[in-house]
């Protein structure tokens, strides 16, 4: 088994996790290492819950905070094990998961291991499965194992953020739209009906598709709604029967997933529309007392998270919760993933200032 050094700076600490490889359903040598490094702090209460580990203090502090990340990626593509580049005279951690999200995991295990007396108790939460469909979240599994490990006045998710400060996240909807005809020979088309070429008006409803941006205390999210992926035909000398465009919709916190999914339902009306998956948004929760001193004392101007990220349970839960992490989002799940070491180390330095000072 992998062994981590939680004395080594969080930039060593990212290197290594980042050099084991946890694809979504491979996290469990990742979830082994992590288990095992954290294990060993007196002032820690570890818990594990599949791939899932839970540390917290009990110190009978007044709030407690919970912190968060997930460990796992999407595939890997060439980019293991790290690297370490400069561009313009900037130093970078490059490789798979460093932005999406384990440079903000490493900066959360260091301090998880040194704050051995925080101003706030902590409930430190790493899990599994968050880059596929929601049901799966390690995150949802272990709230419904163990909701009291989520009582908390505040979470902050350490997703990237160019070591800003986003408030809430946008709400994401997949829905598959299908059509149907006829089989028949290629040769003789005249008899059966295309599936494909019923699928033209999908297509153009989507290029016609005008997302809206939309204010939601004070932050502007914008909308999006795409075809992310189209499948259709049986063979070369077929016209095919079926074909199904998957779309998906990534709308403002201000609309529930209800109306989410009603709206879907509206652009494609007159085809069958099937959801497959379905998370709501989460509202920028920034005029809470404690969001308000966190966003203070690191020195941040609140973004909005045009992505779907966990803050989303926690809001649910009625927990403001923020995102807040090293690394560009539009590099997330990018080929050249690469994270800034200075914003390891500034990420770092605002969360310990804040937690032993709130």
């Amino acid at each position: 088994m992998p062994r981590l050094d939680l004395t080594a700076p969080a930039v060593e600490v990212t290197r290594a996790i980042c050099d084991i490889p946890s694809v979504s359903d491979d996290e469990t040598p990742l979830a082994d290492a992590i288990f095992a490094a954290i294990s060993g702090f007196p002032h820690l209460d570890v818990h594990r819950d599949g791939d899932t580990i839970v540390a917290r203090t009990s110190l009978g502090r007044a709030q407690r905070v919970v912190i968060a990340g997930h460990i796992d990626t999407v595939p890997i593509n060439g980019n293991v094990p790290t690297r370490d580049i400069e561009i313009d005279g900037e130093a970078f951690v490059w490789g798979r998961g460093t932005v999406d999200m384990k440079a903000g995991v490493a900066v959360q295990l260091k301090l998880a291991a040194e704050l051995t007396s925080p101003a706030v108790d902590l409930t430190w939460m790493w899990y599994d499965h968050e880059e596929v469909e929601s049901e799966r979240n390690g995150l949802g599994r272990l709230a419904a194992n163990r909701p009291d490990l989520f009582a908390a006045d505040f979470a902050i998710l350490g997703e990237p953020s160019n070591g800003q400060v986003e408030g809430g996240c946008n709400g994401t909807l997949r829905a598959v739209v299908r059509t149907e005809g006829v089989r028949a020979h290629s040769a003789r088309s005249w008899v059966g009906e295309n599936a494909i070429h019923k699928a033209a008006p999908i297509l153009s409803r989507l290029a016609e598709y005008r997302p809206r941006e939309i204010t939601v205390e004070g932050l502007v999210y914008r909308e999006g709604l795409n075809a992310v992926r189209i499948h259709g035909g049986i063979a070369g000398n077929v016209i095919p029967d079926a074909c199904e465009v998957e779309v998906n919709y990534r709308f403002a916190p201000s609309r529930d997933a209800a109306a989410a999914e009603q709206h879907v339902r509206d652009v494609f009306d007159g085809f069958d529309v099937t959801v497959t998956d379905l998370a709501p948004g989460a509202r920028p929760g920034l005029d809470a007392p404690v969001a308000r001193q966190f966003v203070a004392a690191v020195g941040a101007q609140p973004r909005p998270k045009y992505g779907w990220t966990d803050v989303a349970r926690f809001s649910a839960l009625g927990i403001p919760a923020v995102n807040y992490g090293p690394g560009d989002p539009h590099l997330a799940h990018h080929d050249q993933e690469r994270v800034p070491i200075s914003q390891i180390e500034d990420v770092e330095r605002g969360l310990r200032a804040w937690l032993t000072s709130a």
